[in-house]
């Protein structure tokens, strides 16, 4: 399982242990912490590492953050490299990227040129970074819930195999931290589409009462004209999209043992991560990265 690991000072990156036993293969998963962000903290005492271009923010904050970010990740070691990101549009568009071309609209990246760190950007929603071990190529995804439904890891892991000639096999992955099936409660038409895509779909929801002490007290309250079974006093569903994108990984033919999961749940750890859900909005981002070294 990746860890999370106090890389340089403040700076807290998650990261797979075994990977960074690969020498050409940058990684890291960031968190909120250490940067020079006071915005999205109550009082603004502390600081955080907010990597996203965000309304809230000041572009000279988060290029600050990024640089500090990039200096832990690399150990100062690859001042070289370059940072390229998306416009992200909760899409299945996946982009080969070969040089440092302006920025696409997407939520998927992948390159074999050394230097580049390809960054996905969530505040919830699910990353997920592939590494090609044979043909040193690497891709990263952004998968939320529509992007899931669209197969967007399934689709970049086959787009590998074109692009780079990638067997699946060869192939490593990391799903990184984001909102968990326990805070994750979805409406009735996210369960239709991804019924209509999924034959695994049943797996993937859990029903999820949530408990209200007000509700519980006075149930009066809260009871509507609606049909029984479609009261709001009723269960709510909840969408698994780890275990959505595992199993499109495992359905790209990358093996069980080859897929790794960073547990927290983004929603649940607001001390730690950004949470687009538990903050009402206003919130920064985290960057995940993947990328090839020169060495």
């Amino acid at each position: 399982m990746p860890a999370a690991t106090p890389v340089s000072g403040k700076v807290e990156i998650a990261q797979c242990q075994s990977w960074l036993q690969i020498p050409w293969l940058l990684h890291g998963f960031s968190t909120r912490q250490g940067g020079e962000t006071r915005v999205y903290t109550a009082g603004q005492k502390s600081r955080d590492l907010n990597l996203g271009f965000t309304p809230g923010d000041t572009r000279e904050t988060v290029l600050a953050n990024r640089a500090k970010f990039l200096r832990a990740l690399t150990r100062n070691t690859s001042p070289e490299l370059s940072l390229i990101t998306l416009q992200q549009v909760h899409s299945a568009i996946v982009h080969v990227i070969s040089g440092k071309e302006p920025v696409p609209q997407g939520d998927g990246m992948m390159t074999a040129e050394p230097g580049l760190l390809l960054g996905i950007q969530t505040a919830d929603c699910i990353p997920v970074l592939v590494a090609d071990c044979r043909r040193r190529a690497v891709a990263a995804f952004h998968a939320g819930w529509r992007g899931t439904v669209r197969r967007i890891t399934e689709t970049g892991v086959g787009r590998m195999r074109i692009e780079f000639g990638s067997r699946p096999e060869d192939l490593i992955a990391a799903i990184g931290p984001g909102i968990r099936q326990c805070c994750y409660a979805v409406g009735e038409e996210v369960c239709d589409e991804f019924s209509s895509q999924f034959a695994y779909a049943a797996d993937l929801f859990r029903e999820v009462y949530d408990s209200d002490p007000i509700k519980e007290k006075y149930p009066m309250l809260f009871l509507t004209a609606r049909a029984p079974g479609h009261s709001n006093l009723g269960p709510s569903m909840h969408l698994d999209l780890v275990e959505a994108n595992r199993r499109q990984l495992l359905d790209a033919g990358v093996p069980a043992e080859n897929v790794f999961v960073q547990g927290d749940c983004t929603s649940c750890r607001t001390d730690r991560y950004f949470s687009y859900r538990a903050e009402h909005g206003f919130t920064g981002r985290m960057l995940s990265v993947i990328g090839i070294s020169h060495t």
